[in-house]
């Protein structure tokens, strides 16, 4: 069973305690996208700053807007295809979803919830449409400083409905909760998986963060890379808006994980303590990595490791002991923090590091699901909840296995159709702006707007000056020509 599971009870009604807790969980991750705005705005140039948080604020104009119309019924409307996708007409524009309650008893009854639980169709509706919409803002960062906006834009709407929809219906999609049949991933379909045992994936590991860092891989490959990327050093401008970007996704994230539950009860108390536990560690285990390679433990370092960790937790914090999160955190930390290198390696222009921390750090957290999956001391555990011990556990390999197939089936199903549809997209609009527009300014270019009035201090509008841009963390060499200025995070080893 998954820590998801949830059980009819006789007579359903709508319970206020999981209701609010949901709500408000919906509301935190909500507030995540305008943190990752300021993240990524942080990250880039001074010259392409508002197009950049753009991206990320369209998503909530745009996913919000096709998860009412079809994104819903599309996901968590009944299974059409073998466990692929949902009927995207079903409920279209909601029809149905409102008025029905999910009437079920939480299965952590026993251990504090409230034992005649159940939330309305429409709380469901606004915790899922946050996730949808921070999954296509993540994807952003992987094209930074270079995608025309009206193009991004159509992308959003096109990624969304034929990649993170389907996935999300794969993962998230239980049989008898918001549907009679829902997706493979999530209903453990025997015969696909090792043995008849399932994939876990709590909060969206695969459906979000592998799937957004293995598109953003595919938009990377695909578009040109910035001017003068690698050999110019393109270091954030903001640092302390990276910092708050930072501390709010950390902050949402609470709600992302703990508010998976669907209930407020031991099962999202224990979540909501693993996701704590996880971050310190990566925090940590990311610095550690920059101050033994580097001689330095930078605050974008210290940013991007809470993401890690963040990251890596978000599949596992139901299913690995307090303990077990403190070593996916660290894990993730120190594997992050030189994954973030391989760009340079492979010539990819990835150019805020989605691959770097979402992909791999989604990777890491997903599999070590595999080995740390903890029957007795997770917060499943707890809450009274069946489900496989990880291979140090005495569970064997097949919970690996499993986790291994979810994990990669979502990858090269999101990779493949992603650059299929970004060629598309490029050989028709265009994705990339003109080299000499992305030099003078694609705030200007795209926006008619600069995020800094630099002509009160005698400086110029146009904002091309200021700071060079960000290569994230991370082991770019930099040549004689970069003007001489503090290093950032790994760039001593560029």
């Amino acid at each position: 069973m998954s820590a998801n599971t949830f059980v009819t009870a006789d007579t359903p009604f709508t319970d206020s305690g999981n209701t609010a807790w949901v709500l408000a969980a919906a509301a935190l991750v909500l507030f995540m996208t305008p943190g990752l705005a300021l993240f990524y705005g942080g990250m880039v140039r001074t010259k392409s700053v508002l197009n950049m948080m753009m991206m990320s604020f369209i998503t909530m104009g745009t996913v919000g807007t096709v998860w009412i119309l079809w994104g819903y019924s599309e996901t968590f409307g009944n299974d059409v295809g073998g466990g692929l996708i949902g009927n995207p007409f079903e409920h279209f524009g909601l029809s149905g979803v409102l008025d029905a309650i999910y009437g079920y008893v939480p299965a952590d009854a026993a251990a504090g919830t409230a034992a005649s639980g159940g939330i309305p169709g429409g709380a469901f509706v606004a915790f899922q449409v946050v996730f949808a919409i921070i999954a296509v803002a993540l994807v952003s960062g992987a094209v930074a400083d270079r995608a025309k906006f009206t193009t991004w834009t159509v992308f959003t709407v096109v990624w969304a409905t034929l990649v993170y929809f389907p996935a999300a219906h794969w993962v998230f999609a239980f049989n008898g909760f918001a549907a009679e049949t829902g997706g493979w991933i999530a209903n453990q379909a025997e015969g696909l998986f090792l043995g008849g045992v399932g994939a876990y994936d709590f909060a969206g590991g695969t459906a979000i963060h592998i799937n957004a860092g293995v598109a953003g891989l595919a938009l990377a490959i695909l578009l040109r890379n910035r001017v003068g990327w690698p050999k110019e050093a393109m270091r954030p401008h903001n640092l302390t808006l990276v910092m708050i970007g930072a501390g709010i996704l950390w902050f949402g994230w609470f709600g992302f994980n703990a508010g998976s539950a669907l209930g407020a009860g031991t099962l999202a108390a224990g979540v909501w303590v693993n996701t704590l536990g996880a971050t310190c560690t990566a925090m940590l285990g990311w610095l550690l990595t920059e101050k033994i390679r580097d001689g330095h433990a930078t605050s974008l370092g210290a940013a991007s490791g809470v993401v890690a960790g963040l990251v890596a937790i978000t599949p596992a914090c139901a299913t690995v002991s307090p303990w077990g999160a403190l070593v996916v955190g660290l894990l993730a930390g120190v594997g992050c923090a030189l994954a973030v290198g391989l760009k340079f390696r492979f010539g990819f222009d990835d150019s805020l590091d989605v691959v770097g921390v979402h992909l791999v750090g989604g990777l890491i957290g997903t599999l070590l699901i595999g080995f740390f999956a903890d029957a007795t001391n997770s917060p499943t555990g707890a809450a009274g909840v069946e489900m496989n011990d990880g291979l140090f556990f005495g569970g064997g390999l097949g919970q690996l296995g499993a986790q291994a197939i979810g994990a990669f089936a979502v990858l090269f199903y999101s990779f493949v159709i992603t650059f299929a549809i970004g060629w598309v997209l490029h050989k028709t609009m265009g994705f990339t702006v003109a080299k000499e527009d992305e030099v003078s300014g694609i705030d200007l270019v795209e926006h008619a707007e600069t995020a800094y009035d630099l002509a009160s201090f005698g400086g110029s509008r146009a904002g091309g000056g200021g700071g060079g841009g960000f290569v994230a963390s991370r082991t770019q060499p930099v040549t004689a020509d970069v003007p001489a200025e503090p290093t950032t995070k790994e760039e001593a080893t560029r």
